[in-house]
């Protein structure tokens, strides 16, 4: 028996691929391209939501070639669960001020949409020129009806995920794509 540690991916709690390394890579770059024709000729504040949307931010700042600024928040309503408490409280807040500026807030999955309404309500409150919101995935009929979005990378299984910034229990952030967690808390 070998005494090398498993691979993450190699891990019992770690399922099937449910979206691959390489199209998160090209969506990516696709929706950074259509936020650059977008935004053409306006400065943009990304508004990252810590934790999860720190390797999606990453990478989308750099496939929009227009100059931006980047802040973040962090944002609670799971805990250390698989599921919502239904109670959202701000964790960490913006550092940067938000009157008159183009924002577009960069989130990692959205489910019920109950963080982001709270969010959102909080983000227009500071006055804002335009506040768009850019989800890299959303769990496919978990959605709040008035849950608006402008950009989304991938339509998800209503599965608990991890991978590509996606944590359980804060492991396997560090899984290059996304996939099924299949373990418990």
């Amino acid at each position: 028996m070998s005494d090398a540690p498993q691979k993450l991916t190699e891990s019992p709690d770690v399922g099937d691929v449910l979206v691959s390394e390489d199209d998160i890579r090209k969506r990516v770059a696709e929706l950074g391209a259509q936020i650059t024709a977008d935004y053409q000729g306006r400065p943009l504040l990304l508004i990252g939501v810590l934790k999860g949307a720190f390797m999606f931010m990453a990478d989308l700042s750099r496939a929009i070639d227009l100059p931006l600024e980047v802040d973040f928040m962090a944002v609670s309503s799971y805990g250390n669960s698989t599921k919502s408490s239904g109670i959202v409280r701000i964790v960490k807040d913006l550092d940067l001020e938000l009157d008159g500026r183009d924002v577009l807030v960069v989130e990692d999955i959205l489910d019920t949409g109950l963080t982001l309404n709270y969010l959102r309500k909080n983000l227009l409150n500071r006055n804002p020129a335009s506040l768009e919101v850019c989800a890299m995935f959303v769990r496919e009929g978990r959605q709040a009806p008035e849950t608006d979005l402008k950009y989304i990378g991938f339509e998800i299984p209503p599965t608990f995920v991890v991978g590509y910034g996606l944590d359980a229990g804060e492991q396997y952030r560090n899984v290059r794509e996304i996939r099924a967690f299949e373990g418990s808390l």
